[in-house]
C-alpha cells in the first residue's frame, strides 16, 4: 500500500502472471459497488446508517435490529439478506440470531468450550454458538 498525498481518489492495481480464476474472483469483488448506507428506523423517524458505525445485527420478537453507538435501528432486510451484503465489509454471522461487525470487535475470550464470547467497542458481550466458530476463527485467521 502506498499513501501519496497527491492522489485525488483511490486506485487499485493488480498484478498477476496469468488471469486465474482467483484473479478475476478478485477484480469482480474490487469492482462490486459495496453498500454505502441502510436504513434504520427508531421513533418513526428514519435515519441512514453507514457500514462502519454498526456494531451489530440481530434479531428480537420477528424484527431485526441494527445496534450503533447511537442506539438500536430496526431496519428491514432479513439477517442472511445482510450477511451477504455487508460480508465484505468483515460482518459475519455467529449465531443463528446475530451478525457483527468484526471492525468493531475488541476482545475474543477462546478459553470456553466450544464457543467464544465477543466484547464490542461500546463493550457489549455476544456469544458466538458452535456452529459458526470454524467460520469465525477463518474470517479472523485464527
Amino acid at each position: 500500500m502506498v499513501v501519496d498525498p497527491a492522489e485525488t481518489g483511490i486506485r487499485v492495481e493488480v498484478r498477476a502472471p496469468a488471469m486465474t480464476p482467483e484473479v478475476e474472483a478478485l477484480l469482480e469483488r474490487l469492482s462490486r459497488e459495496g453498500p454505502e448506507t441502510l436504513p434504520g428506523f427508531r421513533d418513526g423517524t428514519a435515519v441512514l446508517l453507514a457500514p462502519p458505525d454498526i456494531l451489530r445485527f440481530y434479531g428480537e420478537d420477528k424484527a431485526v435490529l441494527a445496534q450503533t453507538a447511537d442506539g438500536v435501528y430496526t431496519v428491514r432486510q432479513r439477517l442472511y439478506e445482510l450477511e451477504q451484503r455487508f460480508a465484505p465489509l468483515r460482518f459475519a454471522r455467529i449465531s443463528h440470531s446475530e451478525i457483527v461487525n468484526l471492525n468493531k470487535v475488541t476482545a475474543l475470550d477462546l478459553t470456553l468450550t466450544g464457543t467464544i464470547r465477543v466484547t464490542l467497542s461500546d463493550g457489549t458481550v455476544c456469544w458466538a454458538s458452535r456452529r459458526y466458530v470454524r467460520r469465525i476463527k477463518e474470517v479472523l485467521g485464527l
